[in-house]
């Protein structure tokens, strides 16, 4: 890549460098004048010299009379200070005739040279903000590389057990880097690699970025992978491990080499020295795992910039120099030299833990990290299901050599048949061990919360007035008329010439009817016996009292002579203010009934930094007012804050979120971010546990009416548009993702449901896609969303599974038996195996059975007596397979025959239909069994003819004795059974 010349960086950098030169500090201070000499190479990538983006006066006076322009240069320099000394960059070496005519000019004057690479490279090592968000995009492509690219080329290899040589691989991820899909969108004539990929594995580790990949194949087991890659000449730096089934031990020291690196990001601060960071490092290591401390890479990182690797800012141990706000490191730690004990294999025994980043230095925060690859064991271990075993190949093989040839075909046909029946039997085997774990782990769970007393939920207690002195003094009430109080909302009632008060919430409902010359007001209180409502329940604080159960008044509609008003004005009065009154309490109850167990949360804090992550043009689900409101969705130091365009806000903390789900638009017409909630929160003046937030992508309704036509160009390009706003917006989500779980350190981890995984199935009314994720079951596309926590799943029960049916229902019935079961209806039948297969990989027992059954019986039944139903064989009583369900089949039959007692003359009617159909049964069975044998035993035609004819006369005979047994029975018939009929 050619020198650009930036003529601002250059104004603003020679300021920075001249005021420090003049301040005089460190090597500063020994020189006179400062001489940047550039010349022309273009295999010199890094020099300090271009860096800078110094326009040296040298470059432009390349002509005959360069004595001349030398000796005003040497005259300006005897000028400056002391003009002895003259600080120069000595690794900066360029050919050709001019340069070296001007260094030798320098030494015939006897200037003595500084090196002040160091103290320039400290200057500049502070980046401003253009080439902080430069560096940041070289970091995200590099990211993009790695994830999109090498990780997904790595998983192929180990997939299909490809031998490749780690340069092929190596030279392949540089060839990446030219297709703009792995670039986010970067011009490819700005991106180049800043050194060629360093891949490793099988034993042969160097943890350096000076080394090559060498042309050996790669080794299932550690794999390291070092790539930088430099955006518009700045630099960015990755380091990763991915590993093959690693032993736990591997496990443990990568996770530990992960906690090193957090260690290291807490120390690297503003105003902090390099040595003391690194010291305390090695001091945690020591601490926490000694023998690892001698196999820790010698440094830690460096500084970057243009230059990508800058000597005078290593971290190490002996580096003075104080990190400042705005420095840009590439970190690089691992552990070398380390001994798999469980290594079968030679290339094993060895191997090696590399881990690195591109950070950016805070004020008092820890360091930022700019590559925000996940790193976690899950993220970078590659764990294969077990083949089966070796000898198994090894009888293969030997087979195929004694066969030849002509027989391997048959032979792995054998083989493949073996190992799909191996695999149904595992899976067999692990719902048989899942079914004898789950009998065992609920009952030890519901044995643990026996102890527990469940608290029963009295219903308020509203008192009218607690003394006498509260009562109004009202005329009204003086009168013998109905008042009503709406301060202690409560209606006063003449009961036989008594002002009596009742609360507003003993009166279930009111009516009021006019019927000739008088208006009824009819009112109904609430008694022991009546319904409360669907949740309350029949609980009074003392049900063994007097109750009122109705009241009715009546009133005259005529005026008598002398009255200033109808009589029956009161009525219509109290009807109207008790309906109000009524109205309003029932809503502030309703109210205080959505914020009852609502868990207080933490407050949210501000984070008042502008480069948070934001979304904005974000619809809400569900809606905070009537009509629906576009707002901004901004990531804080704690939770999340959405601000509709109107001013509302809603929070949702990290610490709240049980499972935070990214639905892409793919498929679909919307694109979701769904958090579903460990606490309900409270919005729009009711509890949510489930809020979202999504935008449109493209027309969710087409106008059939328009003419369209497949060539129409306005059709083409608004599919184009679509396409590309469909990449944009997912491009924009995954982007506020990434920098939220880089934000949250991965405490909060989206989770992307597994298309490929999905059913159809209707959980409510209608029917959509249900999708799995790792740790949950979801449809968060429709609503209301669905969501199922797997971790508090029991069992899946699959209802009405027949031959005949094209559907079967699916029950989900969880670990708290006191909640509701899950339905889902309506699953096509195709989806019985996949779903299965899903279920077993998650650890999870399900059974299948023809009939749906009573859940909410089967569920009280358990609850009541949880020790009984365990006896019984506990959820054994669902496995078509198991014993339990046998037994239950047989004492089902045994109550049909005690239950079913016909009369008389239907037993002797159902007796002889039955012996017929017995005996045309035994015909038939006797036949084919003769058939049978005789075919099997070669007979001929005229022996087959011969046994024909026997059959039939012991048939005939069977005959006459079962007409002779029918007659017996008729007459033996009791007559009083028959005199039954008249």
């Amino acid at each position: 890549m050619a020198v650009n010349l930036d003529k601002d960086a250059y104004y603003r950098r020679i300021k920075r460098l001249y005021s420090n030169w003049k301040k005089g500090e460190d090597e500063f201070g020994k020189v006179d004048a400062i001489v940047v000499s550039v010349g022309v190479d273009e295999e010199i990538v890094y020099a300090k010299s271009t860096a800078i983006q110094f326009i040296s006066v040298l470059l432009v006076f390349q002509n005959e009379s360069n004595k001349a322009n030398f000796d005003k240069m040497i005259e300006a320099i005897r000028g400056s200070k002391e003009g002895k000394t003259v600080g120069v960059f000595s690794k900066d070496k360029f050919p050709g005739e001019y340069m070296k005519s001007w260094n030798d000019t320098l030494s015939a004057e006897g200037l003595e040279k500084v090196d002040i690479s160091a103290v320039v490279a400290y200057t500049m090592a502070v980046k401003e903000d253009g080439e902080l968000a430069l560096m940041k995009k070289a970091a995200a492509i590099t990211s993009e590389v790695y994830s999109k690219f090498f990780k997904e080329r790595v998983m192929e290899i180990v997939d299909a057990d490809e031998k490749v040589r780690h340069s092929k691989l190596a030279e392949s991820v540089e060839k990446a880097i030219e297709e703009k899909k792995y670039l986010g969108g970067a011009d490819p004539s700005t991106v180049e690699m800043c050194y060629p990929p360093i891949i490793q594995s099988g034993g042969n580790y160097s943890l350096k970025f000076s080394v090559v990949s060498d042309k050996n194949h790669m080794h299932f087991g550690a794999i390291t992978c070092a790539m930088g890659i430099r955006y518009k000449s700045y630099c960015s730096n990755l380091v990763r491990t991915l590993m093959v089934d690693p032993s736990q031990e591997m496990q443990d020291n990568y996770n530990f080499l992960l906690q090193v690196e957090e260690e290291l990001l807490k120390e690297l601060k503003h105003g902090v020295k390099i040595c003391d960071a690194y010291n305390a490092v090695m001091e945690y290591v020591k601490k926490e795992k000694p023998e690892l401390a001698q196999k820790l890479t010698k440094n830690l990182g460096f500084a970057m910039g243009i230059e990508f690797r800058e000597g005078s800012l290593v971290l190490n141990a002996k580096n003075q120099y104080r990190l400042k706000k705005g420095m840009v490191l590439s970190v690089s730690l691992g552990f070398s030299d380390l001994v798999n004990k469980d290594a079968k294999k030679e290339e094993q025994k060895k191997y090696a833990l590399f881990l690195g980043d591109t950070i950016q230095i805070n004020e008092e925060e820890a360091a930022t990290v700019l590559t925000p690859v996940k790193k976690k064991i899950k993220n970078v271990g590659i764990f294969l299901k077990n083949d089966d075993e070796e000898d198994e190949e090894e009888e293969v093989d030997d087979a195929e050599e004694l066969l030849g040839k002509g027989a391997r075909s048959a032979a792995l046909l054998a083989d493949r048949t073996r190992n799909e029946m191996t695999a149904e039997e595992k899976r067999r085997a692990h719902q048989k061990e899942l079914a004898n774990h789950l009998n065992e782990e609920a009952k030890r769970r519901l044995t643990e919360q026996k102890g527990e007393q469940q608290i029963q939920k009295a219903r308020k207690s509203n008192v009218s007035y607690k003394n006498v002195s509260q009562m109004p003094r009202e005329k009204d009430i003086r009168d013998m008329k109905i008042f009503i109080d709406k301060k202690y909302e409560t209606v006063v009632m003449p009961v036989f010439g008594i002002a009596t008060p009742f609360h507003i919430a003993t009166i279930k409902n009111i009516s009021m009817s006019v019927e000739g010359d008088y208006t009824y007001l009819r009112i109904n209180f609430y008694v022991p016996g009546s319904s409360l409502g669907r949740q309350e329940g029949n609980i009074f604080p003392n049900p063994e009292a007097t109750f009122v159960k109705e009241i009715t008044y009546r009133a005259s509609n005529l005026k008598a002579p002398g009255d200033t008003s109808v009589p029956s004005t009161n009525l219509q009065n109290a009807f109207r203010i008790i309906k109000e009154v009524q109205k309003r309490y029932k809503t502030r109850e309703a109210e205080e009934k959505e914020k009852e167990g609502i868990v207080k949360q933490d407050s949210l804090v501000i984070n008042l930094n502008r480069s948070n992550p934001k979304l904005k043009d974000l619809y809400i689900r569900p809606n905070i007012a009537q009509k629906r409101m576009q707002g901004s969705l901004e990531a804080h130091t704690n939770g999340f804050r959405f601000t509709s365009v109107r001013g509302d806000k809603v929070d949702i903390l990290y610490n709240n979120i049980k499972h935070a789900i990214f639905q892409p638009c793919d498929g679909e017409m919307i694109i979701v971010l769904h958090f579903h909630l460990k606490n309900a929160i409270m919005f729009g003046k009711r509890r949510h546990t489930d809020v979202q937030f999504y935008t449109e992508v493209g027309e969710i309704t087409t106008d059939l009416g328009k003419h369209q036509h497949m060539h129409d160009r306005d059709d083409l390009y608004a599919e184009q548009m679509e396409r590309e706003m469909r990449h944009k917006l997912k491009s924009a989500f995954k982007n506020f993702i990434e920098k939220v779980e880089t934000l949250t350190k991965e405490e909060l981890e989206f989770e992307v449901p597994f298309r490929d995984l999905g059913f159809q199935g209707a959980p409510y009314r209608s029917t959509c896609l249900l999708q799995p994720t790792s740790s949950s079951l979801v449809n968060v596309t429709e609503w209301p969303p669905f969501v199922v926590t797997l971790d508090e799943v029991e069992l899946v029960h699959f209802e009405r599974v027949q031959f005949h049916l094209k559907n079967f229902d699916v029950v989900i019935v969880y670990k708290d038996y006191n909640k509701k079961v899950t339905m889902i209806n309506a699953v096509p039948v195709n989806s019985l195996d996949p779903i299965k297969e899903w279920l077993n990989s998650c650890d999870i027992k399900y059974t299948e059975g023809v009939q749906s059954l009573n859940w909410t019986k089967i569920m009280k039944t358990i609850v009541d007596d949880p020790e009984g139903f365990f006896e019984q064989g506990g959820w054994s009583f669902l496995d078509p397979e198991s014993e339990g369900s046998g037994a239950e089949e047989d004492s089902e039959s045994e109550m049909e025959d005690e239950t079913f007692n016909p009369s008389a003359d239907e037993e002797e009617e159902e007796e002889e239909d039955s012996d017929e159909d017995y005996s045309s049964e035994t015909e038939d069975s006797d036949y084919s069994a003769s058939l049978g044998s005789e075919e099997e035993s070669g007979k001929d035609w005229d022996e087959l003819e011969e046994e024909a004819r026997k059959a039939d006369r012991e048939s005939h005979y069977e005959d006459e004795d079962t007409s002779n047994r029918k007659r017996k029975v008729r007459s033996s018939a009791p007559p009083s059974k028959k005199k039954r009929r008249h």
